[in-house]
């Protein structure tokens, strides 16, 4: 008696997400064909780098340095003060947009605003707002703090909906209220995910602000804008070389408490 033959199973067709991957692919060809460029001066790009790179750090105007630095320092209060009133907005509303604590209503008005805010650039909310707060840096801030909203609230939900249900129902059984529920049962699990996200955040908003002082709002951005149009370039390679250094050793500390709090939050896990 032969054995029966095993059959692999067919794979199912899709023909719908082939020609979803069809439309896709044509629209992307159509939108890089569609581009007006100048094809023909892609050859000259390599050379106009190495010229202007020579302008800007061939000889380095140091005598702006202290200037440079203090807009730099400017930017970062910005970039601080933004990232603390993004916190104090978005963490109570992440926690009502969690599924488990908020009407549903509620959750999906939540939800949409933080995806609404996160579809506008920092740069076009600044605009909106400074006829109200004027060319200054807290207007900087509150751009800052708005657009904080949208990707705090967004992290800050998906960590508690990821949150182990164990403690959670504990504390309900125990009969805690929800503030209690989110305090004893949800927070001490997801405070490293929430410092987590915090830390990244303020790393965003310090290269962020350099982007918004374009506006005027002040800061190394404003600084960079004036210069450049003016064609200094000598002080602009100083600019770019305080901008990049100071967003390197910000992003480096911020990413080494980053990775402690995550390891020490494992290791509590662990233990």
């Amino acid at each position: 008696m032969t054995a029966p033959t095993l059959q692999l199973p067919q794979r199912p067709r899709r023909p719908w997400a082939v020609v979803g991957w069809l439309v896709i692919t044509a629209a992307a060809v159509l939108a890089f064909w569609s581009v007006d460029i100048a094809w023909e001066r892609l050859a000259d790009l390599p050379a106009e780098i190495v010229r202007y790179f020579g302008l800007m750090f061939a000889a380095p105007n140091w005598e702006k340095l202290p200037e440079a630095l203090w807009q730099t320092w400017r930017s970062v209060e910005m970039a601080w003060v933004g990232t603390i009133l993004g916190i104090l907005l978005a963490t109570p509303l992440s926690l009502l947009a969690a599924r488990g604590f908020g009407p549903a209503w509620l959750r999906a008005l939540l939800r949409g605003l933080f995806s609404l805010i996160r579809a506008v650039p920092e740069i076009i909310i600044a605009i909106v707002i400074l006829s109200v707060t004027g060319l200054t840096p807290f207007t900087g801030a509150l751009a800052l703090a708005i657009n904080g909203i949208g990707t705090l609230g967004k992290w800050g939900y998906e960590a508690v909906e990821a949150v182990p249900p164990g403690p959670i129902e504990a504390a309900r059984a125990a009969g805690g209220s929800t503030a209690q529920v989110l305090r004893w049962g949800v927070w001490p699990q997801a405070e490293p995910a929430f410092w987590s996200f915090w830390l990244y955040r303020f790393e965003i908003n310090v290269r962020s602000s350099a982007v918004l002082g374009l506006i005027g709002v002040g800061g190394i951005g404003d600084m960079l804008t004036s210069y450049t149009q003016y064609r200094e370039w000598s002080t602009v390679g100083v600019l770019l070389i305080v901008v990049v250094i100071v967003t390197m050793l910000i992003d480096g500390a911020s990413g080494a408490i980053r990775r402690r709090i995550m390891e020490g939050s494992r290791a509590r896990v662990l233990r």
